[in-house]
């Protein structure tokens, strides 16, 4: 198993109603993408200096799904209104135990 995690730090003056949008597109690609196995997401909630603004975990079967996933015609245009919302984007993927 691979998980796949995403920080996400919002661009200054992204509104909530933007957030909330990319939200439900981002709660839409379970059903749509099969190579998805477990799926959370939501935004911080200590809001510390060091936080990014919001996180998203997915768990694929391994590298072969993660990298069918990235290139899904469902994905891309929900990867392309995160981007257009956020200044940064870390990743990172492992393999789990």
């Amino acid at each position: 198993m691979l998980r796949h995690i995403v920080f996400m730090k919002f661009k200054k003056g992204v509104d909530a109603l933007k957030i909330e949008d990319m939200g439900k597109s981002l709660e839409s690609l379970p059903g749509k993408i099969a190579e998805i196995k477990g799926f959370e997401f939501g935004p911080d909630i200590l809001k510390s200096e060091r936080s990014y603004d919001f996180a998203l975990i997915a768990t694929f079967t391994g590298l072969g799904s993660l990298k069918s996933y990235q290139v899904h015609p469902e994905h891309i245009p929900v990867i392309q209104k995160v981007r257009g919302l956020c200044e940064a984007i870390l990743v990172v993927d492992f393999e789990l135990p």
